[in-house]
């Protein structure tokens, strides 16, 4: 495959209102970004994922957009963004955008004139259709509750919004409309920004007709089967790249839920010409249990290893994978597939986990926080939580299906957003240094223990593994370009793997045990040069908790 510049890049992702406020007004901006440009140069990242920071509402915290070519005014100006952009690069940073444009805010000028009447210009920017007996048009349900469906101005008729009513789907039907998104991506590529996180992309196509989907909790009908990857998908993707994105030297991501391997080699392959990578769910699912995400319920190993292996060797070769563990829109993963129990354990899961992932092939993603082992929260009110989505589910789940609300909290503490928007956790001061107002949502309590302060100059710390990792990978072949073997595929808590080009071998094995264990099955694998471990050395057979190994063996005879 052709070597692109991102296949030995790491992303770190900003999530801007939860990152540095400058200001004191309790919110993150651009100005608080650019005061912390340098730790994620001293990280080793290269390029900054920055979730939106257009003008917003703040439905969705700016996943709904009223205008695309402006800044939230929380964030600060044009300017101010200018500034950031020319600083990132200044330093060797990139910056990706979030591209929002399955769907806007209802208070975007398109949706504002699109609503007036029948014959509007706009209208056929959205997605209109009269209704069904005294109903929707169809028996879909949106992804934040409730249905799909809303009424608005004085025609009488409905408009899609899979998410909240707040965020009208776009109708990607209409080429004046796709015209309109080229234009605006543009825009931003025109300014300099190297590249785009396309949010939600494969739900733009849709299937003709709208048909009712399979009711699965009594109630709504599931769009999915007609919203993603879509009848259009590639073409609209194709003609993306045609129009916008084949004329810069940029990355592009796609958030694709529910994409198979098989579709992801399409997206992605080089000479499909639409993507350079997805991000799929998969193993974002693999501790769902009937309630699907909201639970408690913790994940098994077997499960993971088989979903990341899977995805490994299926795009060996053709496309390329997004690594990620989490971001803004899941749990931290140290509380999630790590041990937070204790401080050591915390650590030593949290180091295990970077290893894990970062030496598998695919860009690596690290969401802020993550470098430090930050966890999920507890909060003890719904009324402490901000995220719509969390808010009405835990309305749901309590006034509909019953569920108690000390049980509601126990699985939002699990698996809310909220969990990775908590403010970034700088020092030990009030607010964990993030602001000197009022945050606008709580920070975590353990801020005084687990702090970016405390880590950058302690060689033992989870930021200075982190740093080791992103280094080897710009160091060491075979991370980017090796295959990937999966060893002891039934090991009850071991998971092991090894990547492989003709002169080098990686093997690299991770303890998914909480105590001390002796593993006689790893030792075949303990060959060459021990490159990295999160306890320094290794001990024979004796495998501490969450130990990782990993070896790097060198020469022709491989």
């Amino acid at each position: 495959m052709e070597q692109k510049w991102w296949k030995r890049s790491v992303v770190y992702q900003i999530y801007p209102r939860s990152f540095m406020d400058s200001n004191g007004d309790g919110v993150g901006d651009l100005n608080g970004i650019i005061s912390r440009l340098t730790y994620i140069q001293k990280l080793g990242a290269d390029i900054i994922w920055l979730c939106p920071v257009y003008r917003s509402p703040n439905d969705d915290n700016g996943y709904d957009i009223s205008d695309y070519r402006d800044i939230m005014a929380e964030f600060g100006a044009m300017a101010d963004f200018d500034r950031l952009l020319e600083k990132a690069h200044s330093l060797g940073l990139k910056i990706m955008m979030d591209l929002v444009v399955n769907h806007s805010s209802d208070e975007h000028a398109w949706f504002v004139e699109s609503q007036r009447s029948r014959a509007n210009p706009y209208r056929d920017f959205y997605i209109w259709r009269d209704g069904k007996k005294d109903g929707p048009p169809n028996n879909w349900g949106a992804s934040f509750g409730g249905s799909a469906w809303a009424q608005a101005g004085p025609t009488g008729q409905y408009y899609l919004h899979l998410f909240s009513p707040k965020q009208p789907d776009l109708n990607w039907e209409n080429p004046s409309l796709r015209q309109a998104v080229y234009s605006l991506m543009h825009f931003w590529l025109d300014k300099g920004v190297d590249g785009f996180r396309m949010d939600v992309i494969n739900y733009i196509s849709k299937v003709p007709g709208l048909p009712d989907g399979k009711v699965r909790d009594g109630s709504y009908g599931d769009f999915g089967p007609y919203c993603l990857n879509g009848p259009r998908i590639h073409e609209f993707l194709k003609e993306m790249h045609r129009e916008v994105l084949g004329h810069y030297p940029i990355v592009t991501v796609g958030e694709m839920p529910g994409v198979s391997t098989d579709q992801a080699r399409l997206y992605t392959a080089p000479e499909e010409k639409e993507l350079d990578m997805v991000f799929q769910f998969e193993h974002m699912a693999v501790d769902n249990d009937e309630n699907g995400r909201w639970t408690t319920n913790r994940f098994r190993l077997d499960d993971l290893r088989r979903v990341l292996s899977h995805w490994q060797t299926a795009l060996h070769g053709t496309g390329w994978n997004s690594l990620y563990w989490n971001n803004h829109d899941q749990p931290r993963v140290v509380s999630r597939f790590g041990d937070d129990s204790t401080p050591e354990k915390r650590a030593a899961s949290a180091k295990m986990l970077g290893t894990l992932l970062h030496m598998m092939e695919g860009t690596p993603y690290v969401y802020q926080g993550e470098e430090l082992g930050m966890t999920n929260i507890a909060f003890d009110r719904i009324e402490d939580y901000r995220d719509i989505e969390t808010l009405n589910v835990y309305d749901e789940y309590t006034r509909q299906r019953g569920v108690a609300p000390q049980d509601m909290l126990r699985r939002l503490h699990c698996r809310s957003r909220d969990n990775a928007r908590t403010p970034m956790q700088w020092d030990d001061t009030k607010n964990a240094g993030f602001t000197t107002g009022t945050p606008w949502i709580g920070v975590n309590p353990n801020y005084r223990q687990i702090n970016a302060a405390s880590q950058i100059d302690d060689e033992n710390s989870v930021f200075s593994y982190y740093r080791r990792l992103i280094r080897l990978r710009k160091e060491i072949d075979v991370i980017t370009e090796g295959d990937y073997t999966l060893l002891l595929p039934d090991h009850p808590w071991l998971f092991a793997y090894q990547r492989t080009i003709p002169d080098q071998r990686l093997t690299v094995l991770c303890g998914f045990n909480g105590e001390e264990a002796d593993c006689a099955d790893a030792l075949p694998f303990c060959k060459g040069r021990l490159l990295l471990s999160n306890y320094g050395e290794a001990n024979g057979t004796i495998w501490r908790p969450y130990e990782a190994r990993v070896y790097l063996e060198e020469g022709d005879a491989l």
